[in-house]
């Protein structure tokens, strides 16, 4: 079992002060898979003594930052060990992620102690009967796995204002940076730990901006990949059409290391992931490390809905000053366009998108709860009745389960929901898609996750990449999106972009530190 957290942080903290020397003189805050892989080497780090590390950080900080829910020291350290040994054996042929201890957002399963929960006591005590196919891909290629990062609960889908990174499982997330501010969405706790240094990498979810906004307000690095590139097997999400899995982490260079190793065809998600291998480069995605990415790329910038800042404001003038660096280092820049009819776009999200994602939540979540080996609930029904039950718990008078009572009046996917794909995927065509082929755009420019809903609703990708600080001391993000499959040329343009600036900068954490 996972440790209670009424032990969790005691045990952590008796823990935390076996690590060895090397372990203690390795520098952990920034710390890049690249930098641990040299550090195994030269034999300054173990995995074990990196294990350690990380759960020595996560014991002193997440008492305040409330970024894990569910951590096992245990089989991390178990599987350290596994990798230190395989290290010592002299194989040639570490995989990529070895060694590497990884957070995952608490609605993907893996397979032994930890809950996946999407935050929600209900699910607890809930085995799946296997890992998640990105989990089985993530052990594949040597990554230990620590615990479960917080999140919204039920990814941001139980209710109308709710705050963003609060949940009955893993309490109010706060922002590393300036804790009054939000987290922002659902895959919160991931970006969280990655700012703070909590884990060398995490995996969050996207349905609308829940990789791309909370990387934005933690001044961490997102990509939200194509759909189906990564599978949604054993996941809980909201929608088949638009739910995605990808890698926060603190930079580019790490995110395609961890993307590289989740894509990939998976028979328990067939259909979409089937279709989205043909956009999987041979030799992989690292390739498109580029430092001289952005040369020749034509971005547009999408000024009108989505860049509205007050003049003279600090994101003005920094997105200013990016735009020039991007046209030295050989971008060409195609400035001022505009997505046609983006106020219908938004209308459809908060009419159409939203009664069609209802109908899909209640399928997709009651699939997932038919496969678990054990599980103390098995049906969305099930689910809002375990909350009238408890309601202390679940703040229920204060939040209300509006979204789940919605959803389970569904019935499937009828002719008013299949009115509402046909007319988003029109909106698709007639907007991003038309605007890029006319302009013959690489990539579109945007702030933060403001674009989140224009690239949500098509299943398209993009990476966030940080851009700088408001003068309250706020992380923002710039986005770069494309067309399905355009991940190599968003690699390239971000890793140059992020090369070029190196805007990041780790949180003081004087506020969270014990």
């Amino acid at each position: 079992m996972a440790m209670p957290p009424s032990l969790r942080f005691l045990i952590l903290l008796l823990l935390a002060g076996t690590g060895g020397a090397t372990a203690a003189a390795f520098e952990l805050e920034e710390a890049t898979i690249d930098s641990i892989h040299r550090a195994f080497a030269a034999g300054e780090l173990t995995s074990r003594g990196l294990v350690e590390l990380y759960l020595r950080r996560i014991a002193s900080l997440d008492p305040s930052l409330h970024a894990v829910i569910e951590l096992d020291p245990d089989g991390a350290l178990a599987s350290a060990d596994r990798a230190d040994a395989a290290a010592r054996s002299g194989s040639s042929a570490l995989p990529q992620l070895h060694g590497i201890p990884v957070l995952l957002k608490d609605n993907i399963a893996a397979a032994g102690t930890l809950n996946a929960t999407a935050g929600s006591i209900a699910m607890v005590g809930s085995r799946p009967a296997r890992d998640a196919g990105v989990v089985e891909r993530l052990r594949n290629a040597g990554a230990v796995l620590l615990g479960t990062a917080s999140l919204s609960e039920w990814c941001n889908f139980r209710g109308p204002g709710i705050p963003a990174g609060w949940s009955p499982r893993g309490g109010q997330g706060k922002n590393p940076y300036v804790p009054s501010a939000t987290p922002c969405s659902s895959s919160s706790g991931s970006a969280i730990a990655a700012a703070a240094n909590m884990a060398a990498i995490t995996i969050g979810t996207e349905t609308d901006g829940s990789i791309m906004c909370p990387s934005s307000y933690n001044s961490v690095v997102g990509i939200k990949p194509t759909v189906g590139l990564t599978s949604r097997a054993g996941v809980i999400i909201i929608s088949p059409r638009m739910d995605t899995v990808g890698p926060i982490t603190r930079t580019v260079s790490d995110a395609v290391h961890v993307l590289e190793a989740i894509v990939g065809y998976d028979a328990r998600d067939a259909e979409a992931t089937h279709k989205a291998s043909q956009y999987i480069p041979e030799g992989g995605y690292r390739q498109f490390l580029n430092i001289d990415g952005l040369r020749g790329k034509r971005l547009g910038i999408l000024r009108k809905d989505f860049f509205r800042f007050p003049s003279g404001s600090v994101q003005e003038m920094v997105f200013s000053e990016h735009f020039n660096i991007m046209s030295k280092m050989g971008a060409i820049l195609e400035d001022n366009l505009e997505i046609p009819s983006m106020n219908v776009i938004n209308d459809a999200v908060q009419s159409g998108e939203r009664a069609l994602m209802l109908a899909e939540f209640k399928l997709s979540l009651n699939s997932y709860l038919s496969e678990l080996a054990t599980s103390p609930v098995r049906s969305l029904s099930d689910i809002i009745n375990f909350n009238n039950k408890h309601p202390i718990e679940e703040r229920l008078a204060e939040f209300g389960q509006d979204y789940l009572i919605q959803s389970q009046a569904t019935n499937g996917i009828g002719p008013t929901e299949e009115r509402a794909i046909a007319r988003l995927n029109k909106l698709c065509k007639r907007g991003l898609e038309k605007v890029m082929q006319d302009n013959l755009l690489d990539a579109i420019v945007a702030p933060g996750a403001s674009a989140h809903s224009l690239l949500a609703i098509g299943g398209y990708p993009a990476i966030t990449v940080p851009a700088g600080y408001a003068s309250n001391g706020v992380p923002f993000a710039i986005c770069f999106g494309g067309l399905k499959g355009s991940e190599p040329k968003l690699i390239e343009i971000a890793f140059s972009f992020e090369q070029a600036t190196k805007v990041r900068k780790s949180p003081s954490l004087q506020h969270s530190i014990i």
